[in-house]
């Protein structure tokens, strides 16, 4: 079975488990937290996947690292340390955000500029894109690229909105060429 399944079910069942405790934010804000754990330290995840360390200790270890955190969620940790998946930790929790914001109404856009956008800029951005997609809110992430020349690119997604004059450049030229 592929991680990405796996990954999803798991994502699934804490995401049902924390919808019938209600404790569906309580529980989001603990995965980012131990998202931001297995991006930021490479050690860590090594630690959990060594062969010669007995799953006792990486239990432990876990426990130690992760004392205030909900009892699911470091369950689960251990549960993927006894099945030697715990590589999949960051995936799962990709696919949590992804059932939270579903079942929440918000959507996660990343606009890429060729400057920083400024606030009022993002929220009119946001205004346009709650009315667009039928959305309760949209959060947006501005990644600020220079190739771009100008103009902007939206992804929502699996969608990408190209408003760039690279973008445009390129049409151009795709236009041009199957002209010929």
């Amino acid at each position: 079975m592929s991680e990405a399944v796996v990954a999803k079910r798991y994502a699934d069942a804490l995401f049902q488990l924390g919808d019938e405790k209600e404790t569906l934010e309580q529980l989001l804000e603990e995965l980012k937290v131990v998202k931001d754990v297995f991006d930021v330290n490479d050690s860590f995840v090594i630690f959990l996947k060594h062969p010669r360390i007995n799953n006792e200790k990486k239990k432990q270890f876990l426990e130690d690292v992760f004392q205030d955190i909900q009892a699911d969620v470091l369950n689960t940790m251990k549960i993927l340390v006894e099945r030697q998946r715990i590589d999949i930790v960051p995936s799962i929790i990709d696919h949590f955000i992804q059932l939270y914001n579903d079942a929440k109404g918000i959507a996660e856009a990343t606009v890429y500029s060729v400057r920083e956008l400024t606030k009022a800029e993002k929220e009119e951005l946001e205004a346009s894109f709650v009315k667009r997609f039928n959305k309760n809110k949209v959060i947006i992430h501005n990644v600020v690229d220079p190739s771009l020349i100008g103009g902007m690119k939206i992804r929502i997604g699996n969608t990408i909105y190209d408003g760039s004059i690279t973008g445009k450049l390129k049409r151009i030229e795709r236009n041009i060429v199957t002209a010929n």
